[in-house]
């Protein structure tokens, strides 16, 4: 039988998971909120389905048939989780033992002054986009234990990757070094969020819970200045984060501060980082924007 993967929003990490799925031979379906991306879908080989937070899958029948996995990455709204509110009961109706990945954030732990945090520690989220989260992973896990699906929460911390990164932020000019003493943030590269998770499917622990980050949370600075020793180019000045001028969004960010044990993908999923820090994540992307520029002098030549 041919797996089938079905995901709820093919953002950034779940469209990297199904792409490599794909080359194994499984068939992808999943969702987007509009028509023009839902052909973008087709053409990558991936069945669309429009869904959306008021917008439930109009054939939930033909979405889930022959789905043995589930990826959900559909952020809470203020009516909870919207693939849980639209199609709940359609999840409970699948074979028992399905996987279902929910991708959440670490933002679930909330402020611990700088420290240390683990999948075991208590989930005290600071804000209302955090409340949320805690809110949804528990709807999941709740959904799992009571209609025998296999859930797991991968708690992601600041993603990046190709086109999302501190070297596009410095090259197109929004770049900036607010300073917070002692406030450190974890990250994780796209292509080990994408490891963490096909490990969990090869390997599953129904009920668990993984922090999905690399082994150095840092100072945000220390990441736009180093994008720009890479680049070649002159930092932006430190900024004071008490006088900066943020969007509320921005300074929410600021809110939390801690690190992030990844002890627990390393030990149960067996995961070796390909990036481990943001320095090893910014020079591959670096060599990345190198070949392209290369390649493009090349064709003009």
């Amino acid at each position: 039988m041919t797996n089938k993967l079905f995901c709820f929003g093919m953002g950034f990490s779940a469209r990297l998971v199904a792409r490599q799925l794909r080359a194994e031979g499984w068939k992808i379906a999943g969702t987007t909120r509009s028509a023009d991306k839902a052909k973008q879908l087709t053409a990558d080989g991936i069945e669309p389905f429009i869904f959306g937070d008021d917008q439930p899958i109009a054939d939930i029948k033909a979405a889930f048939d022959g789905v043995t996995h589930v990826i959900a990455s559909a952020p809470p709204g203020g009516q909870g989780d919207p693939v849980i509110h639209h199609h709940g009961g359609d999840l409970a109706a699948l074979p028992a033992g399905t996987w279902v990945g929910y991708l959440s954030t670490t933002g679930v732990y909330g402020d611990r002054n700088g420290g240390e945090v683990t999948e075991d520690d208590d989930l005290l989220p600071s804000g209302k986009r955090g409340r949320r989260r805690v809110a949804a992973e528990k709807a999941w896990f709740e959904l799992g234990r009571r209609h025998d699906l296999c859930v797991q929460s991968f708690r992601l911390a600041g993603i990046y990757g190709p086109g999302r990164n501190a070297l596009e932020t410095v090259r197109s000019g929004r770049a900036r070094r607010i300073v917070k003493p002692g406030q450190v943030f974890s990250r994780i590269h796209v292509e080990d969020i994408a490891q963490t998770v096909l490990a969990s499917i090869k390997q599953p622990n129904c009920g668990a819970a993984y922090n999905v980050c690399d082994d150095d949370a840092a100072p945000p600075q220390d990441v736009i200045a180093h994008a720009c020793g890479l680049l070649g180019i002159d930092p932006p000045p430190e900024q004071d984060f008490a006088t900066s001028v943020l969007s509320p969004m921005a300074a929410s960010f600021y809110e939390d501060n801690k690190r992030v044990s990844n002890a627990r993908i390393k030990q149960e999923l067996g995961v070796k980082l390909r990036y481990p820090d943001y320095r090893a994540g910014l020079m591959a992307l670096y060599d990345e924007i190198l070949a392209k520029v290369e390649a493009k002098d090349e064709n003009v030549s």
